[in-house]
């Protein structure tokens, strides 16, 4: 069970007729793995994602999470802020590890951090988060094979774990604040419900 639903494993399955294969796309607060020859996808503001796979088997999968906004709180890993991110990337890991990914073969690439909520100025959300994920990674010594973060353009990721390859659609053209709204109704959330429990790293 996921503490207090913050992480959500993503549903919305479909076909991509575009890239001629399946596809997840992942919300704020989900993440998606899979065996399969398939396609992952987001689309990222100031949250971040970090595409992790097995470099091996092909096993991989996406997360998208934003650390919320604490007002100036410290980066210390075990503030109440971080458990956001920490509980984000360990999931994600530990459902990689236990359907046969290895912890040895293991590498990411990470994309988002924009600074593109202005409603957050005092303090940069978006860098925060690309912080944590690059220092998480590092600690758990995982590499990061490719990146792309901060900026201020919100980015379409498609990601394809079996290859480990990923694009990156900067969204310069954005007519609409579908994803500065989705964003910022998940920053509410994660604040109005504090993160409950702690996630042990699967080894």
């Amino acid at each position: 069970m996921t503490p207090q639903n913050q992480a959500h494993f993503a549903t919305n399955i479909y076909y991509d007729r575009n890239f001629d294969c399946d596809a997840a796309k992942i919300l704020p607060g989900e993440y998606y793995f899979t065996q399969k020859d398939m396609m992952i996808v987001t689309v990222l503001g100031s949250c971040v994602s970090a595409c992790i796979r097995d470099k091996i088997t092909g096993v991989g999968g996406m997360n998208h999470f934003m650390l919320p906004d604490t007002g100036g709180e410290d980066d210390n890993p075990v503030s109440a802020s971080m458990r956001y991110g920490t509980y984000a990337m360990e999931i994600l890991i530990n459902d990689l590890l236990k359907v046969g990914a290895r912890r040895e073969n293991l590498e990411a690439k990470v994309f988002g951090g924009g600074n593109v909520l202005r409603g957050f100025v005092a303090i940069n959300v978006g860098e925060r988060n690309a912080q944590f994920v690059k220092k998480y990674l590092a600690a758990e010594k995982i590499p990061i094979v490719a990146e792309d973060l901060i900026d201020i353009y919100p980015r379409k990721v498609y990601f394809f774990p079996r290859t480990g390859k990923v694009l990156v659609k900067k969204l310069k053209q954005l007519n609409n604040n579908t994803v500065v709204n989705r964003e910022q109704d998940y920053a509410y959330r994660i604040v109005e419900k504090p993160i409950a429990g702690d996630v042990d790293l699967f080894t």
